[in-house]
């Protein structure tokens, strides 16, 4: 089974087509305004307009509230994934749409909370803790200790996120056997700025996985 990658935090239309060029099976969408990648509905919705149908459209939220997750929804994303956000709200957005529930990992103890989400998610997204302090919960460059995923029997599908570049993917595949990469920060030239050679570079070595 080969590895593929999304590319996330994309809101430009250039980057959005190398990602895709690239082989990306899914691309993401970031809703959550105290984020460098955020985009607006109007942008989102065209960006989703260019995303070809064999390639996922995911968008990337905060714990939303129902307003903010309808309103993304009416762009055309398939896919939510969310972050800070319990089992039992994780599980009635599912009963609308595609789930990806994020598990913010440090400790072995933290991964042990992806079973919660086991019938309210369809993936978990394992990503890096980030401090207490920070203001974002994700895309901050940060890796948590990929042998702490070895050999581990999982409740669900999963997917590994974190601190991820076109110099590690090979060697955190080989680690934690993860089939699907998400990567954003790694594939940037500044905070936000999605830089098209890097997401090229990127997905090559994910194909060498």
């Amino acid at each position: 089974m080969p590895v593929t990658a999304k590319i996330c935090g994309l809101s430009t239309p250039e980057t959005l087509d190398a990602a895709i060029a690239g082989g990306a099976s899914h691309v993401g969408f970031v809703f959550f305004p105290p984020s460098q990648r955020h985009v607006t509905f109007d942008q989102a919705r065209a960006l989703v307009a260019r995303v070809p149908a064999h390639v996922g459209t995911v968008g990337v939220f905060v714990d939303p509230d129902e307003v903010l997750l309808n309103a993304a929804l009416a762009t055309g994303i398939r896919t939510v994934q969310l972050h800070k956000t319990g089992a039992d709200r994780a599980g009635a957005i599912r009963s609308r749409v595609p789930v990806w529930a994020a598990v913010a990992v440090k400790t072995r103890a933290d991964i042990d909370q992806a079973a919660a989400y086991r019938g309210a998610a369809d993936r978990i997204l394992y990503d890096a803790k980030t401090p207490d302090s920070a203001a974002l919960p994700g895309g901050m460059g940060l890796r948590f200790d990929w042998k702490l995923l070895e050999n581990l029997p999982q409740p669900l599908p999963w997917a590994l996120s974190g601190g991820l570049d076109a110099a590690n993917v090979r060697e955190a595949v080989g680690v934690t056997g993860a089939r699907l990469v998400d990567v954003s920060s790694g594939v940037e030239r500044a905070p936000g700025v999605k830089d098209v050679a890097k997401i090229a570079a990127f997905l090559q070595a994910v194909a060498q996985c």
